[in-house]
């Protein structure tokens, strides 16, 4: 029986091209690559009928007429929506296997109990993939809205407000806190907007839209580089479109 083969080398995927040009991802009935003694195959949920397996290769394949190597985050304009969010949490339980190898209480090795947690060989703790939740705002102010550029944006482009959610915090209580914090500002109305997981390594993005209520903007330079607010006219280079940032902006773009 076939299986989808979602392969990576760090953080890299292995894709398949086709003869008419677009990508997929390899599913045969057996490896796509060598598996050495040490390669650890690891069961996801199925997709579309078809059995999936994830695992890591030492080193990126090369010179293959069909196979090509593709970063994990650029692979979203290459591939399906569905085969990219599967290959997100490929990675996430790639991430979080590399990451459980030994049990946080007594140091012993961990062992696979169930498709997705380990049972320490020794004491019997059990452990599962964890999310980081975090959340990201638009903030509109009449025809305007804040966007921002962090420190650890790579490029020169504009995004949103966005931060992880703290422990006994509710995700509203997150926004406000995170606007607070970053920019010294105050809003209401807070609204869900939608959400995105994020395999960044292992993250999952809550976004919402909210209203501007007092304050000037003080960017906390810790975190935050440039921000203004900004109007449909003057806008700077916006996220690509993978990203719920994006999709909170092209979301505001179509108001009319």
């Amino acid at each position: 029986m076939k299986k989808y083969y979602f392969v990576f080398c760090k953080s890299d995927i292995m894709l398949q091209r086709l003869p008419d040009g677009s990508y997929t991802i390899p599913c045969c009935e057996e490896p796509p690559t060598e598996i050495k003694p040490w390669t650890r195959l690891m069961n996801i949920t199925p997709l579309n009928g078809h059995e999936v397996i994830t695992y890591r290769i030492d080193s990126p394949v090369t010179d293959s007429p069909i196979y090509e190597m593709c970063g994990l985050r650029p692979s979203w304009y290459k591939l399906s929506k569905e085969l990219y969010q599967k290959a997100g949490k490929c990675h996430e339980i790639l991430y979080w296997d590399q990451n459980t190898q030994f049990c946080g209480v007594c140091g012993a090795p961990m062992k696979m109990h169930t498709d997705i947690s380990k049972r320490c060989t020794q004491c019997g703790k059990e452990v599962w993939p964890q999310l980081a939740t975090a959340i990201i705002v638009l903030i509109h102010k009449g025809e305007e809205v804040l966007l921002v550029h962090a420190k650890n944006f790579r490029g020169n482009f504009f995004g949103l407000v966005a931060g992880f959610v703290e422990t006994g915090e509710t995700l509203e209580e997150a926004v406000h806190r995170e606007v607070m914090e970053e920019t010294g500002l105050r809003i209401e109305n807070i609204r869900y907007f939608g959400s995105q997981p994020w395999p960044y390594p292992c993250g999952l993005m809550v976004g919402f839209e909210a209203d501007y209520v007092s304050g000037t903007i003080k960017l906390q330079r810790e975190e935050l580089a440039a921000g203004a607010w900004f109007n449909k006219h003057n806008l700077p280079t916006i996220p690509e479109k993978l990203s719920i940032a994006r999709q909170l902006i092209d979301s505001w773009l179509a108001e009319k």
